[in-house]
C-alpha cells in the first residue's frame, strides 16, 4: 500500500505546500484543516522509507516532526527508528497505521474547502494518500472550534467515528430482588430494643427501598446475560449492606468527606497494586516479588477452614455450621498468598468476599479461595503481562485486560474465556464492569477508552479525548457516566447515553491512578502519583447539565475541585468509599 515511484524531492514541496494552504485559509476552517497535516506527515515518511528514499525520510522526519501536536512526539520518536523497509515489519504503530484509517471529523464547508483546493492543484500523491489512509467524517454544521477539537482528538488514530458511538446502551441498574425488603423489616423487629427504633430506621430507609425496587426503563432486562443466583448468604449480606446504607453519611462541597489512609511502610519488595473489597472490611496487595498479602480492617481476624478430618466431626444441621468450620487457631490479621512467578499488578475480591482474582507478569490470572488461602484456579489465555483484572458486581465473572491488546470476560465456573474483546490498538491497561454488570469499559495505551457488551461482544462506545495511556475507569453509581484518567493527568467525565464528553477536571500533576465516587455519586476522589488525594464536586456538573443548553461543549472543571489532601510521600493506589462514606485510600511510602 505504501509503493510508489513518485520523486521522493516532490514529497517535503507538497507537505510545505499543503500546511501553507492550511495557514492561509479563514480561521474558522484552519483548525479543523490543521487536523489533516499529523496522518498525511506519517504516510508521507512510509512512502519514503518503503521505497527506499532513506536519506530524503529522515531530512522530512527531521525538518516537519517538530510542527508536529506535542501528544504526538512520543508516537513520532517510535516512527523516527523506522528508516528501513525491513524496520517496518513487526512495528506496531506502523501495522495501526497501515490496517485502519486515521479518522478526522470535519464540517462540510473545511471539506469542501479542502477537496477544492487538492483538485485545483492535481496533487495525486496528496489526493492518493488522504482517500486511501484517511476515513473523513463530513457532518453537516459549523466547523469545530480549537478548544472542541482538543477535547476529542490526540488518539494514536485520531477520534472515534460518530456511527460507532450509536448503539443504543442500556446504562440502567437491574431491579433489586424484593425478597430483601421484608428480610430487613424482619431483621430489624427483632435486632430493635424499643418500638420507635426501628421505625426510625425504616423511615430513613424506605426511600432507597423503593428507589431500587422501581424498574428503570434505561435498564437491561435481568434475563439479558445469565446471572447467578442469591444464596442465601447473598440475602444477609444485601440485608446488611442497606442497614449500613441508612446510615450513610451525606457528603457534598459543603460536607466534605473523611479520609483513611492506609500507608504500607517498609515494603521493600514494592507494592505494585491495593484494592479494598466492596465492604472494605479486606484490603488486599500485590508486590513485586510475586506475592499477595490480605488485610482486615475490622476487628474480625482471617482465619482457615478447618482440615478434613476436623470437618467430618462437625454437626451439619447446626445453624452455626459456617462458624464452626473455621479454625480459630489460625486466625491472623494478615494472610499471604503466593502461587504468581512475576510482579501481581491486580487484584479484585469477588462481592461475597469467599474468593479473589489476581493478574500478574506471567501473563496468568489465578482465582484464589479466602476460606481455605489457596490457589483453586489458573486461568490462562493472555499472551504477555495482564495489567488489570476486575470481578463482577454480581460475581460469578471477571474481566482481565494485558499486553496482548486485548480484554477478556472469563467466569468461575470455565476455564477459557468467553469473551475476548479486541479492537484496542495497544496495551489494555484498566478494565471496569458497569454496576449492572451488562458493559465492560477499558482503558488504553493507544488513548481512548472502550465501552463493550457482554452480551455480543461488540465495541459499542469509543471516548477520545485523552492524550497519554489511561490508568482509571470508575463508573457512577447510577450507570450514567463513566469517568477516565491517567498519564495525561486529565479526567474525563463521558455520558454513556450520547457518547458525549461533559467535564473535564484538572489539577493533578503525576499520573493519575485510582478514582472513586461517593456510595450516592455526589463526589469524584482521584489519587495518583502527585502524593494527593483530591475530590471533586459531581453535584454541580449534574445541575449545569440540567440546565445547560449547548450540550456539545463540556463543563469546565476549574471550579469543581473541593479540596487537595497531601500524603507526605505516598503515591495514592486505591480509592474506595464506605458504605457509610468514609473514603479509604492506599499507599505505599517511598523513601526518597
Amino acid at each position: 500500500s505504501y509503493f510508489s515511484d513518485d520523486d521522493p524531492t516532490l514529497y517535503g514541496d507538497i507537505y510545505e505546500d499543503l500546511k501553507a494552504f492550511v495557514d492561509s485559509s479563514l480561521d474558522v476552517h484552519r483548525v479543523e484543516l490543521a487536523m489533516v497535516l499529523y496522518p498525511v506527515f506519517v504516510h508521507m515518511y512510509f512512502e519514503l522509507v518503503y521505497n527506499e528514499h532513506e536519506s530524503t525520510a529522515k531530512s522530512f522526519m527531521e525538518k516537519f516532526s517538530k510542527d508536529q501536536e506535542e501528544y504526538y512526539q512520543n508516537d513520532i520518536s517510535k516512527l523516527a527508528t523506522v528508516t528501513k523497509p525491513e524496520h517496518m515489519k513487526g512495528n506496531q504503530l506502523m501495522e495501526n497505521f497501515k490496517a485502519s484509517k486515521f479518522v478526522i471529523r470535519m464540517s462540510r464547508d473545511s471539506y469542501t474547502h479542502l477537496k477544492r483546493h487538492l483538485q485545483e492543484k492535481q496533487l495525486n500523491l496528496l489526493l492518493n494518500i488522504i482517500q486511501e489512509h484517511l476515513f473523513i467524517d463530513v457532518f453537516d454544521g459549523v466547523p469545530r472550534n480549537k478548544q472542541q477539537i482538543n477535547l476529542t482528538c490526540g488518539g494514536i488514530l485520531g477520534e472515534a467515528q460518530r456511527e460507532s458511538n450509536k448503539t443504543k446502551v442500556f446504562y440502567g441498574l437491574l431491579k433489586e430482588p424484593d425478597i430483601n425488603v421484608p428480610l430487613e423489616e424482619d431483621d430489624e423487629q427483632t435486632e430493635g430494643e424499643q418500638t420507635d427504633k426501628p421505625k426510625k430506621k425504616k423511615s430513613k430507609k424506605d426511600p432507597l427501598l423503593m428507589k431500587k425496587s422501581k424498574n428503570d426503563p434505561n435498564a437491561p432486562l435481568i434475563s439479558r446475560i445469565p446471572l447467578p443466583e442469591l444464596k442465601d448468604q447473598d440475602k444477609i449480606e444485601k440485608i446488611t449492606m442497606l442497614r449500613e446504607s441508612s446510615k450513610r453519611v451525606k457528603v457534598d462541597k459543603n460536607h466534605p468527606p473523611s479520609i483513611c489512609f492506609y500507608t504500607f511502610l517498609n515494603s521493600t519488595h514494592g507494592v505494585t497494586s491495593i484494592n479494598f473489597s466492596e465492604d472494605t472490611s479486606l484490603v488486599s496487595a500485590g508486590f513485586a516479588d510475586s506475592v499477595i498479602r490480605v488485610y482486615t480492617t475490622s476487628p474480625n481476624k482471617l482465619r482457615s477452614v478447618k482440615s478434613g478430618l476436623e470437618l467430618e466431626l462437625i454437626d451439619k444441621d447446626a445453624d452455626d455450621v459456617f462458624e464452626r468450620m473455621m479454625d480459630d487457631k489460625t486466625s491472623r490479621d494478615m494472610k499471604k498468598l503466593n502461587g504468581h512467578s512475576g510482579p501481581v499488578y491486580s487484584t479484585s475480591f469477588s462481592p461475597d468476599r469467599s474468593s479473589m482474582v489476581s493478574c500478574s507478569e506471567d501473563g496468568t490470572i489465578r482465582l484464589w479461595s479466602l476460606q481455605t488461602w489457596s490457589n483453586l484456579v489458573c486461568f490462562k489465555g493472555h499472551n504477555y503481562s495482564v495489567w488489570d483484572v476486575q470481578f463482577s458486581p454480581h460475581g460469578h465473572y471477571f474481566v482481565s485486560g494485558g499486553h496482548d491488546r486485548t480484554a477478556r470476560l472469563w467466569s468461575t465456573d470455565h476455564y477459557q474465556p468467553m469473551r475476548i474483546f479486541s479492537g484496542h490498538l495497544s496495551d489494555v491497561d484498566c478494565v471496569q464492569f458497569h454496576p449492572n454488570s451488562n458493559y465492560i469499559a477499558t482503558g488504553s495505551s493507544d488513548r481512548t477508552v472502550r465501552l463493550w457488551d457482554v452480551l455480543s461482544g461488540q465495541s459499542v462506545r469509543i471516548f477520545t479525548g485523552h492524550k497519554a495511556p489511561i490508568h482509571s475507569l470508575c463508573f457512577s453509581p447510577d450507570g450514567k457516566y463513566l469517568v477516565s484518567s491517567g498519564v495525561d493527568q486529565i479526567i474525563n467525565m463521558w455520558e454513556l447515553a450520547t457518547g458525549s464528553l461533559v467535564a473535564q477536571m484538572k489539577g493533578h500533576t503525576n499520573t493519575v491512578y485510582s478514582l472513586a465516587f461517593s456510595r450516592d455519586g455526589a463526589i469524584l476522589s482521584s489519587g495518583g502519583l502527585d502524593n494527593t488525594v483530591r475530590t471533586w464536586d459531581i453535584n454541580k456538573i449534574y445541575e449545569d447539565i440540567d440546565t445547560d443548553v449547548d450540550a456539545s461543549i463540556p463543563i469546565d472543571g476549574s471550579n469543581l475541585l473541593l479540596g487537595t489532601y497531601h500524603t507526605k510521600a505516598s503515591p495514592v493506589l486505591a480509592l474506595q468509599f464506605t458504605r457509610k462514606n468514609l473514603l479509604l485510600a492506599g499507599g505505599a511510602f517511598v523513601v526518597c
